[in-house]
């Protein structure tokens, strides 16, 4: 991939809602939630409101000599701590599982974000201490606001859906999801694209969602870590702008 992405346009009004940085990593057996107070008062002054992360499980119960099963009620686990900014617009996530760092609108940079979010991650590697690190993500959501009307989305967006011309042309709904790997740095990138309801101003709201994932081994080379999120970052670009138009890119500036 070389320095391609020194060539992808910095907008002035990028459609970016949220970046979300992710690592997933085993910890020690040892490890409480209790751990997580550490981490909150180094970061109190920058993310002073904390709330808890839950997850659900859900299982069934198949009953011998019966076609149907029983669901057993869904288990609450706390797996970590949310610590919002003051104004909201940063996220840091501690968890059993992992870390995570959530930038919401306005997206600054990719240097500022890439640095607040090493600086945030290296402060709970040294407390929690992780026995493994496996997997890594960089996602971006998008939301493009295409003005209406419009005869197809081939004029904004070329990764689309597309009805079949015997069909009605017309489309109310829809939900979209692929799959592209990228062999060249041994991710894949999960593509999801919706539509919102039309806005006051007459305007489509598209959301374009891209979730770029590696998993490695980076238990005993985290500088590697940092060097996978600059391709993943580069995979990223190299998806969001060979889908879009020059029409698409006016919405931008």
């Amino acid at each position: 991939m070389g320095d391609r992405m020194n060539n992808f346009e910095i907008f002035p009004n990028a459609p970016i809602t949220e970046a979300i940085l992710d690592i997933k990593a085993k910890l020690p057996d040892r490890v409480g939630l209790n751990i997580f107070d550490e981490f909150q008062e180094n970061i109190k002054d920058r993310f002073g409101d904390r709330k808890t992360k839950h997850s659900f499980q859900a299982e069934f119960r198949f009953s011998p000599g019966k076609d149907e099963t029983s669901p057993i009620v869904p288990k609450d686990k706390i797996e970590g701590y949310l610590f919002h900014s003051k104004n909201e617009n940063k996220i840091v996530q501690a968890r059993l599982d992992g870390f995570t760092f959530n930038k919401l609108q306005p997206y600054e940079n990719w240097n500022k974000f890439h640095s607040e979010a090493r600086e945030l991650w290296e402060l709970y590697s040294k407390i929690v201490k992780p026995i493994s690190i496996d997997r890594i993500a960089l996602r971006y959501i998008n939301r493009i606001e295409i003005p209406l009307p419009f005869d197809d989305f081939n004029e904004y967006i070329l990764t689309n859906p597309q009805i079949a011309p015997g069909l009605p042309q017309a489309l109310s709904h829809f939900l979209m999801q692929i799959e592209i790997p990228n062999d060249e740095i041994g991710a894949i990138a999960i593509i999801t694209q919706t539509m919102q309801k039309p806005t006051e101003l007459q305007k489509l709201p598209l959301v374009f969602d891209i979730d770029a994932i590696k998993k490695a081994n980076y238990t005993e080379k985290e500088s590697d870590m940092w060097k996978d999120f600059n391709l993943l970052r580069q995979f990223k670009n190299e998806i969001f702008f060979n889908s879009i138009t020059e029409k698409t890119k006016e919405l931008f500036k």
